[in-house]
């Protein structure tokens, strides 16, 4: 196009009379070119004339300016003290205080909790709270009483909210109360915070893991950290894009703020919402925040056995376990509180490793070993691909018994009924730090279940009484690139037991046979 209209124009000119474009045209265009390029070149001389005469010279103490010089230079508001809860004005902080590292002190609890079932609840509390680390409160329907050597966060009472609308003939108007809790905690006044967290009285929270997800986020920004339901049907019924509530979530604080401020007045537009994620979701719409998901808030809307979960962990930081009263305790034998104690033993030693999956292979007997760091071990005979791997097998039931495997929100893969290909499993017994060798030492001990008979002609795992698995803490795993660890299968000298190494990636290393 562009060319044509050049030869267009290069045509008409040919055809203008010769005398007319040599002896008119061009002295009249040359005369008015010398002009402009004068005029404009005579008051670009003197508007410099100019600044040069109003200007005064540098000092040569004067340090060069540059934009971070202003911007450490500009006075900001402080955040007003919450005395009689006033909606609090917020500012960014200086470049400083956002390169500080998100400390727990920093991050406030709202967990709810009933009055009727807290003489059982509490002690899921004990063990992961820390009295004199943590700060948070317990908000109750209904006064209870608490030793002050209980070792638990502050308890309260809700306030009434019998002046909202409840419409919804399945649920219970205790969501209400629940769904304010975050508001409540913020009105409360405390010092220093960067996030309100929200969990259940059967929640449990590896808090190490949860301040290393926060640190990731900018916290005087709005965020809405957590994760949605196992069960797909769930998440259809409610929404994909609600954090639910038993699994954590998080908040930070300006959006605690800008939500105070406008939640009594939300929660009456949503009378007929069965619970309180889901009113909290509503509100987080309005406010135009999404669900910034976070895989290691777990929820666990199943039945039956997490197993199949627990060993197959996704690649991020176990944050939370929830439906605690609902599952099988995860460790055979043992209470459910009993269970989730000995979980924290390795938990302590290598927070960021716990519940870490490895996969690797013994290619002498053909067996593939699948670590679930500080939980369980299996070892399978035959060879297993990675991708089968990690997808938790189903030892577990659907939210809705009738739901068949389709209907969870994740892959996963069938329990095999070939009687050869039934993991041996091997559940952690004990875990120590060996300042020798600065690694942890965890001993797994084989599940004493009856075991069908297998025709294959291969070595049997029911040989291996033992497992030792080696590794050194690292808790900065999750600054990196996320990556599943590499396991390698080392020379026992002691029979009936197996030697493992866990650890960061060799150059080179994959999971392969």
């Amino acid at each position: 196009m562009k060319a044509n209209q050049i030869d267009a124009e290069k045509l008409l000119w040919d055809q203008m009379p010769t005398n007319g474009r040599n002896q008119s045209s061009t002295p009249r265009m040359s005369k008015l070119v010398v002009s402009i390029v004068l005029f404009l070149s005579l008051s670009y001389f003197f508007y410099t004339l100019k600044i040069l005469s109003s200007s005064h010279p540098c000092s040569p103490e004067d340090p060069p300016l540059h934009i971070s010089t202003f911007v450490s230079n500009i006075s900001l508001p402080k955040k007003p003290p919450h005395q009689s809860w006033k909606r609090p004005s917020y500012s960014y902080s200086s470049p400083q205080a956002l390169s500080a590292a998100t400390e727990l002190r920093q991050v406030v609890f709202g967990i709810a909790a009933s009055a009727s079932l807290w003489e059982k609840r509490k002690e899921y509390i004990k063990l992961w709270w820390r009295p004199k680390e943590m700060r948070g409160v317990v908000w109750l329907d209904k006064a209870v009483r608490v030793r002050r050597d209980e070792g638990l966060p502050a308890v309260k009472i809700s306030a009434d909210t019998s002046r909202f609308s409840y419409t919804n003939k399945k649920g219970h108007r205790s969501a209400i109360r629940i769904s304010r809790i975050v508001s409540e905690t913020l009105r409360l006044g405390l010092k220093d915070v960067r996030w309100f967290v929200m969990g259940d009285d059967d929640t449990v929270f590896v808090v190490e893991n949860l301040v290393r997800v926060l640190s990731k986020y900018d916290h005087r920004q709005f965020y809405y950290i957590g994760s949605l339901s196992e069960s797909h049907l769930q998440n259809i019924y409610f929404s994909y894009g609600m954090a639910y509530g038993g699994g954590g979530f998080a908040i930070s604080y300006p959006l605690a703020v800008a939500l105070a401020g406008m939640q009594d007045r939300c929660i009456q537009r949503y009378p007929g919402l069965y619970g309180s994620d889901d009113r909290m979701q509503a509100c987080m719409a309005e406010l135009g925040v999404p669900l910034t998901k976070e895989l290691g808030f777990h929820q666990y809307d199943v039945y039956g056995n997490l197993f199949g979960l627990l060993a197959a962990h996704p690649v991020t930081p176990l944050v939370s376990l929830h439906h605690l009263d609902v599952v099988e305790p995860i460790f055979p034998n043992v209470t459910r509180v009993d269970a989730l104690r000995r979980l924290f033993v390795p938990t302590r030693l290598d927070s960021a490793g716990i519940m870490q999956q490895s996969i690797c292979y013994d290619k002498s007997k053909r067996w593939t070993v699948s670590v679930s760091w500080g939980f369980a071990i299996q070892i399978y005979r035959g060879i297993f691909s990675a991708r089968e791997m990690e997808m938790p097998s189903r030892t577990f039931l659907n939210w809705y018994r009738r739901a068949d495997y389709t209907a969870y929100a994740f892959n996963t893969r069938p329990v095999s009924r070939n009687p050869c290909q039934k993991p041996f499993v091997f559940y952690l017994k004990s875990a120590r730090y060996d300042p020798v060798t600065k690694r942890t030492v965890t001993e797994y001990t084989r599940h004493r279940v009856a075991m069908p008979a297998c025709r294959w002609k291969m070595p049997d795992p029911s040989s291996v009484d033992t497992i030792l698995v080696h590794k050194s803490p690292d808790p900065g795993l999750w600054n990196r690139s996320p990556r599943r660890n590499c396991c390698r299968l080392m020379e026992s000298k002691k029979k009936g037991s197996m030697l493992i190494d866990v650890g960061l990636c060799r150059e080179g290393e994959i999971s392969e046979i």
